[in-house]
């Protein structure tokens, strides 16, 4: 287990073909949860959005506590509190705030800083700096979707937008702390969900009761909205995500939350909605700057050190050999 004071240690580098297939399941966690919009509005109850982050959340990680039978120990007790509170207790709700006081493109644009926040705190956390290629492509990524998802009729609401950077912040601080503690000994990704999906529940569970008052009535759909967001968008989605955090660099696994946003759009579209040429461009841009932040950049600098490598190894060899004739010269060999 890393103290506070070590640095989380690198991920492990492994063949491309397994890289590229711990990407594409890593992408299935926040391509699900690009459903949560339409889900939320088309199916559950409104005015219940603690409710519905509690049901996302506590019967998956009871589920999970049951399945791997297997409780924190020690420090890890804390550390799944934190982790829990931050990507569960802490998101669920901010988000749903920022979902009703702001328009959806606006709440997902605040979203899709989210690669730049977790950059930020990788500096301060893993002491990673980022490259200039993946930043680049983050703020890119940012813009992809602005352009996709904000429309002229986007309001700002002050209480919204904090909410909304304060879930994205959230979440940020959970991806870079779950890199940094990784995983305690015999302990996989589904048991870490387990800790985390339980914690964050218990946490939204007072807070529920307390605000909102009695559950809603759950009819038919809104049932069916809840087992899918709390078994595909809940239990399985972040399986998958905290999986792949622990196998992928940071830098690459964050750009992912962008396909939230594009899936959400890509649903829009399926129920008859249009893209405008702009909106195109922003699609294509964000789907880019995804897709760059799982490449390495050009690596200028390690071109240069082997050049400057080259020219001081060459210098040294005509060093050695002035020495080498001066001893020749001190000795009589060459006059």
């Amino acid at each position: 287990m890393h103290t506070p004071t070590e640095r989380a240690p690198d991920s492990p580098r492994i063949p491309h073909a397994q890289q590229v297939a711990t990407v594409a399941l890593t992408a299935l966690a926040p391509a699900s949860w690009g459903t949560t919009y339409v889900v939320t509005t088309e199916l559950l109850p409104p005015g219940h959005p603690l409710f519905a982050g509690m049901l996302r959340a506590l019967p998956g990680g009871l589920l999970a506590l049951a399945i791997t039978r297997v409780l924190p120990r020690g420090d890890w007790w804390w550390k799944a509190t934190i982790l829990g509170a931050l990507n569960i207790g802490a998101l669920y709700p901010l988000l749903f705030v920022a979902a009703e006081r702001l328009p959806g493109g606006v709440a997902a644009t605040l979203g899709a800083t989210q690669p730049l926040m977790v950059a930020g705190l990788a500096v301060v956390l893993l002491h990673d700096r980022p490259t200039a290629w993946r930043s680049a492509w983050g703020v890119l990524g940012a813009v992809g979707v602005g352009l996709v998802v904000l429309g002229p009729q986007a309001r700002l609401d002050a209480l919204g937008v904090v909410a909304g950077l304060g879930g994205t912040a959230a979440m940020a601080a959970g991806i870079v702390l779950t890199k940094r503690w990784g995983l305690p000994p015999g302990v996989g990704p589904l048991t870490l969900t387990g800790w985390q999906l339980t914690a964050g529940g218990l946490l939204l569970l007072p807070l529920a009761l307390a605000i909102e008052g009695a559950p809603p009535r759950i009819d038919t759909g809104a049932a069916g909205g809840y087992l899918w967001l709390g078994s595909v968008g809940g239990l399985i989605a972040s399986t998958l995500w905290f999986r792949g955090i622990g196998k992928l660099p940071v830098g690459a696994s964050a750009p992912l939350v962008l396909l939230s946003p594009l899936v959400a759009a890509v649903i829009g579209i399926a129920l008859g909605e249009s893209l405008s040429l702009p909106q195109t461009s922003g699609f294509v841009l964000a789907l880019a700057a995804l897709l760059a932040a799982q490449l390495n950049a050009p690596n200028l600098s390690a071109r240069v050190t082997r050049h400057r490598l080259a020219e001081a190894q060459i210098r040294e060899a005509r060093i050695r050999e002035d020495q080498m004739r001066d001893d020749h010269i001190r000795q009589g060999r060459i006059r």
